[in-house]
């Protein structure tokens, strides 16, 4: 089972949801903001994304800009990048997928489809 860290507020993580449920494929929903994804899976989504602790972050969320993300993330070590992104789910690419062996960050439908369906 696949879980999807998304908030509810955000029209990206409810169409990826529904393409979910559409698809039928069984997944566990969780609050990115109140619980976001732990140290564990995020080291397991950054190795899957080639080590480009970049690809984690919500590049243009509100918290990314206010923190200065931009300038601090190119001196960050992984380690420092992958404990502040889970500290602040706000910072974090969502919707935010983790399962065995499998991450995804952000909703592209063909990447999905591709990547959960094999088609």
């Amino acid at each position: 089972m696949f879980k999807v860290y998304v908030y509810q507020k955000c029209s990206t993580c409810r169409d990826a949801l529904k393409w979910l449920d559409d698809h039928g494929i069984p997944h566990t929903v969780m609050a990115i903001r109140e619980t976001p994804p732990t140290s564990a899976e995020l080291e397991s989504a950054l190795r899957l994304h080639g080590d480009d602790v970049r690809k984690l972050f919500n590049t243009s969320g509100i918290d990314y800009r206010a923190l200065g993300m931009k300038d601090k993330l190119p001196a960050m070590t992984p380690p420092e990048a992958i404990d502040l992104l889970s500290k602040n789910g706000n910072l974090v690419k969502r919707p935010f997928l983790i399962g065995e062996g499998m991450a995804l960050t952000g909703f592209k439908p063909d990447v999905w489809k591709k990547t959960l369906l094999g088609s």
